[in-house]
């Protein structure tokens, strides 16, 4: 591998770096297409663990096949040095668009929809993610969505960043008393923070945390230090009237269920979410006037709405038969329909 190319890769500038690797844009000199790289600092190269984790995502990725989700083209390597070929997800990352405000609702819809197929994507594959944030999140300027970076697996301990640049590395990792914890710390759930075992509930609470970020137009956990904001993640109620005064009660709903603190209470399908979203990604109002939807069954999961719900078929109902009658009467027929 020379600076400039790797195999029959043209590398043309660096895209980013973290504690998972850095991402490089580059051409392929035998297709004549640009993709995105991902290799391995060089200092761990020589660490059986990182190489075996890098591995892993490139078969986590290979087994997923969801136009919301960056594909992978191949796991290559050059004079020892492994990498990832990757779709180039072109656009602007989401966490650059909320630094310019809150986003209009009808957008936030459209984007949390996408982001939700391709969640469920992932854990029908029985894959969590483990670091959903705005970062990992490009916008295409065609509209469409691509989550990035299923880099995470299993929980590693002793990596070394400094603390200022674990914040918005796209892994955490720290010895705990009950294990290790593994993420980002504004986006990761309270079971993720306090290193107990998780489940793709974990995701639904960072795509919960994404989906408040897209409509406030901040952060929703923040602090001086990763123990500050583990620390909100842990104890603090969202800022509630960060949200537009106008936010449709269906989205807050939803919001406030996957923002359960309690894994056990917490909205446990994100495809649940994807239908809801998808009912009102042409008019907005259809979330509003459809809170009732995101009422909490007997399941734990989206429900749809009971007793006082059916009220308007009733009504209905009763009508139709009236105006069966009046046209008897109108039209004078011998005999009244008959009801089956």
């Amino acid at each position: 591998m020379s600076e400039s190319r790797l195999a029959h890769y043209e590398i043309l500038e660096l895209l980013g770096r973290g504690g998972m690797g850095e991402v490089h844009r580059a051409r392929d000199t035998k297709l004549g297409r640009e993709v995105a790289l991902k290799l391995l600092p060089e200092d761990l190269l020589h660490d059986a663990e990182r190489l075996a984790r890098f591995r892993r995502e490139a078969q986590v990725l290979a087994s997923l096949h969801h136009p919301n989700i960056a594909s992978i083209f191949g796991l290559e390597e050059d004079q020892g040095r492994p990498f990832l070929v990757m779709e180039l997800a072109e656009g602007m990352d989401l966490s650059q668009r909320i630094t310019q405000g809150a986003l209009p609702e009808d957008e936030v819809i459209d984007i949390a929809r996408q982001i939700a197929a391709g969640l469920e994507e992932a854990h029908e594959k029985g894959i969590v993610h483990r670091d959903l944030k705005p970062a990992n999140i490009k916008l295409g300027s065609d509209g469409k969505v691509k989550i990035l970076d299923f880099g995470l697996a299993r929980a590693y301990a002793g990596e070394t960043s400094e603390e200022g640049d674990i914040l918005n590395s796209p892994t955490i990792t720290a010895a705990m008393s009950r294990g290790v914890i593994l993420g980002t710390a504004a986006y990761m759930s309270p079971e993720q923070a306090r290193g107990k075992k998780v489940d793709r509930r974990a995701d639904i609470w960072s795509f919960g945390v994404v989906l408040f970020e897209m409509l406030a137009g901040k952060r929703m956990f923040e602090g001086e230090t990763v123990s500050d904001t583990l620390a909100a993640v842990l104890r603090a109620d969202p800022d509630w009237s960060a949200l537009p005064e106008g936010t449709s009660p269906g989205l807050k709903r939803l919001l406030e269920r996957c923002l359960e603190r309690d894994p056990m209470k917490r909205l446990r399908d994100v495809g649940e979410a994807r239908i809801f979203l998808e009912s009102g990604a042409v008019d907005s109002s259809i979330l509003a006037s459809s809170a009732s939807f995101l009422a909490e069954g007997d399941s734990g999961i989206l429900a749809a709405p009971k007793g006082p719900g059916w009220l308007p078929w009733i009504v209905a109902g009763l009508l139709a038969v009236a105006g069966l009658f009046v046209g008897w009467k109108v039209l004078g027929r011998p005999e009244p329909p008959q009801l089956i």
